[in-house]
């Protein structure tokens, strides 16, 4: 359970090698937190460094696809490990590049980005509700606020997930836990190694931030950085002529 300062005691991320979920458990880390768990696809070691002394991290297995196992999944995790005070949705895929033209590659990374985050959600939730207290932090992504051409599938994927997020977050207000969705511009990470940056770039470390002030005001959206919040109030409303041409 959180302390008095709202310092996590364990940790669970889907998608347990993502840089960004990695710079966030090092940003909430204290001398409170004891277990980190990641979880991810073949569950082999993967360390985080700059945690506190004492703290253990676990590698479990974890297929965001294996949507019937989800449910079991998190239970099993919290009985071994106790309950989960922040549980960070952090799994994704960008696509290849014929996701926006081949049927068959399309409905993979629909698999991946929105049908698994919505059977791990409903299973995070479940247990969040349970214990009458918790975060779920879900990685959603500016790209889905409005999709641009030349990444649109990816784009509607990130759509589905935030809508979902921000819908079961509404749906516990009053369980006692929460749901926190995050909506970071180009991140500077290995899934976007070799990708022309887009304006407003930032590191996992920026994410991390906002996502700590975040959880400390108990924010249900945290935009990363913080200036795209206004930025996409007026990108939302530009002319489509005008939409396609800045995507070029």
């Amino acid at each position: 359970m959180m302390n008095a300062f709202d310092q996590p005691q364990t940790v669970l991320v889907l998608g347990g090698r993502s840089d960004i979920a990695h710079a966030i458990v090092r940003e909430l880390s204290s001398a409170s937190l004891t277990t980190v768990v990641l979880a991810h696809r073949g569950g082999d070691d993967v360390a985080i460094d700059g945690l506190p002394d004492g703290a253990s991290v676990v590698s479990v297995p974890f297929d965001a696809t294996d949507h019937a196992s989800h449910a079991s999944f998190i239970e099993g995790i919290a009985k071994e490990y106790g309950d989960l005070d922040i549980v960070i949705q952090a799994f994704g895929q960008l696509g290849g590049e014929t996701v926006n033209t081949d049927p068959t590659a399309a409905s993979d990374l629909v698999d991946v980005n929105v049908t698994g985050a919505v059977s791990s959600g409903l299973a995070v939730a479940a247990q969040l509700r349970a214990q009458g207290h918790g975060v779920l932090v879900v990685l959603s992504s500016v790209a889905g606020v409005r999709t641009r051409p030349s990444n649109f599938v990816y784009g509607a994927t990130k759509a589905g997930q935030d809508a979902f997020a921000t819908g079961l977050g509404h749906s516990m207000v009053g369980s006692g836990a929460r749901v926190m969705t995050v909506r970071p511009g180009f991140v500077r990470s290995a899934m976007t190694d070799g990708l022309d940056e887009a304006p407003f770039a930032c590191d996992p470390s920026d994410v991390a931030t906002a996502v700590a002030a975040g959880l400390r005001s108990k924010k249900s959206v945290v935009w990363a950085p913080g200036i795209l919040r206004y930025v996409f109030a007026v990108l939302r409303l530009v002319p489509g002529f005008v939409w396609r041409k800045l995507d070029r």
